[in-house]
Order: structure tokens, then sequence, then C-alpha cells
């Protein structure tokens, strides 16, 4: 994480892009010599938080891409600015896939810990007999329909739906596509048990696949889209052409099936099926399952997402599609991981 000065300078560059170090020492001339300002902007440039161009007297600085893509923002301040008032990338970026090969998007402390929770997870599940492990994985699925149905809007509570999927009974009150919603992610994901390997390699053609598991017998489209989509709370407006759809999404099977650790293949594949939007609905569904499948194919503890805020999901979501910065949606990731092998097996 970068120092209080250090985050002064990257604040005043993202302001001021294509200045000199001169121009940045004007700014905090009277708490900072210029030496120190000097410094400070090469210890930037070597943890590849800035970017810079031309040489000596000519050198200006820039915000590294992998910088604005990773570095911390709070929620609240950001979003105390309304739809309309906020500065954001309405367009889809294609060069997202560039940029996600050359970045490691976990830090290797990041990468210790969810390493750690994963031997701590092999451990338990070398005591369960198959019974034990199966039961436990019935129970996070049921927690993960529920949850991944809450976050999409679906009202039916998590009893509820515990007896839906066990009993088959309905909750007095509820649509007949809520009962189906949550009825296709147990189907979905007992079809990724399995298959384990199903997903491996990914492909456009086994994410629809799953879509369509997700979507049987609700009224949404199973191809890839064709139109435009909209989406509630932001300016951010997803490619509506299906060619391009397509291409986007097979860079992010190439993408994913390049990336060797497990836990950036799941990370990215949560993002980047969301921020394309490829499906008319159903899109954070099918991330959610294909992420625990890619989870699963590697035998590392899958994710029921259960204590995870809604409004907070959407909104580290939104802040990827507008600004393309991860930070807080890595946060829920890593959380949910922690919580999922602390809390089953």
């Amino acid at each position: 994480m970068p120092n209080n000065r250090q985050i002064e300078i990257i604040n005043f560059i993202q302001i001021h892009p294509n200045c000199s170090s001169g121009e940045v020492h004007k700014e905090f001339a009277s708490a900072t010599s210029y030496a120190t300002i000097k410094r400070t902007i090469s210890q930037l440039l070597a943890k590849n938080h800035l970017v810079s161009t031309g040489i000596g007297k000519g050198t200006r600085y820039f915000i590294s891409p992998s910088y604005e893509l990773l570095y911390p923002i709070d929620l609240d301040n950001y979003y105390k600015k309304e739809i309309d008032e906020r500065q954001v990338r309405e367009e889809f970026n294609h060069d997202i896939f560039d940029l996600l090969a050359r970045v490691e998007i976990l830090s290797k402390s990041e990468l210790t810990w969810l390493s750690e929770l994963q031997v701590k997870y092999t451990a338990n599940i070398s005591q369960l007999s198959e019974f034990e492990f199966r039961r436990e994985l019935e129970r996070l699925a049921i927690d993960l329909s529920w949850k991944s149905s809450q976050i999409e809007g679906n009202t039916y509570s998590l009893l509820e739906t515990e007896r839906l999927l066990k009993e088959k009974e309905t909750a007095s009150g509820k649509t007949k596509e809520e009962a189906v919603m949550l009825l296709n992610h147990k189907d979905a994901i007992d079809f990724i048990v399995d298959n384990p390997d199903y997903l491996i390699p990914l492909t456009i053609s086994k994410i629809e696949d799953i879509h369509s598991l997700l979507v049987k017998e609700l009224a949404v489209d199973k191809n890839l889209r064709r139109r435009r989509v909209g989406i509630s709370g932001t300016n951010y407006r997803p490619m509506d052409n299906e060619f391009k759809i397509r291409e986007a999404l097979l860079s992010t099977c190439d993408l994913v099936n390049r990336k060797e650790n497990v836990f950036e293949k799941a990370l990215l594949i949560l993002l980047l099926i969301s921020y394309i939007q490829p499906f008319m609905d159903g899109n954070k569904r099918t991330a959610r399952i294909v992420s625990n499948a890619i989870l699963m194919s590697c035998n590392h503890c899958p994710m029921s997402f259960r204590t995870v805020d809604s409004v907070g999901y959407k909104k580290a979501m939104l802040l990827f599609y507008e600004q393309n910065n991860l930070s807080k949606f890595k946060e829920i990731f890593i959380s949910q991981f922690e919580f999922a092998v602390k809390t089953y097996f």
C-alpha cells in the first residue's frame, strides 16, 4: 500500500496528468523538499503506480493503468456523487484483457493468505467421509443458491430456500419464477459437482451451457445477446454487437485459461462475465457458478457468498464497470473464500 506522501502525489497526478516533477514539487513545496519529491516519484515508478514519458527535464508523469486497476477506493465517498455526476468509463474497455494479462491482480500477501486457507480446507476434507463431504457440499449449495438469487432480487428466505431445494415445497406469496430461479441454481451446482472438469479449458459454449441451466423455464434468451441491455445505477453501457460480445468472451476464456493461479482465474471470471453482460439476463448468476466450477476443478473450496451484502456486492461490481477498478470486489472475493473455509466442511 502507498504511504500518505505517495498517495498525495498520486492524487495530484491523477488530477494533473502529464505533469513534471517540478510541478508536483510546487504543489507540496511548503512541506516537502524537491529531493524528497523526486525520491518518492522514483519509488512510485518502481512499484508501477506511475509511468513516465520523455527524458530529463522533459519527463512527464501519469498514473499507471495497473494502479488504476488496483488502488483502494472508498465506496462511501465514491457513491456520494449521483449517477450523472460521476466521471466514468461509459463504454466497454477493449484494452482490459491486455492489462489483466500483464498485472498480478492478487498481491503476494493476498495469495499467501488464500493459499493458507486452502491448506486448511484440504486438511479439513481429508478427515471427512464421502457422505459427510457431500452433506457439507449440499449445505453450501443451498446457501449459494439462496444468496446468488437474493442478489438478483429473489425474495425467498434462506429457510424457505432450504425447504424448496430439499422438499420441493414452495413458499406462499412467492412467484413461480423465484422458485424456478432457486431450483435452477441447485441444478447448475449439481452439474459442476458431478462434472468437475467440465469447464477446463474454459470455452464460450461451456459458459453458455451453465447459463442455459440457470435460466431454464424462465423467460430469458439462452443465446448470446444481440441487442442493447441497460444496467440500473450506472451510465456504463455494455456492448450491443453480438460479434464484439463473442470476441470479448473469447478473450476472457483465453485470459483465464492462460492464468496459472486458480484464485486469479476464479476472480477474473466473476468480474468479466458480469462486465461483458453476454446474455440478456443471468450474467452475474452465471459468473458465480462458473467461478465456483473453476475453484472446484482444482479441488479448491467453493464459495457460497452467504454473508456478502447484496448492495455492497453490486456497488463493488459497478465500480469495476465504471472505473475498471477491482479493489473492492477483490476484498469481497477474499473474505468470502475465508468465510467458506471456516464455515463449511
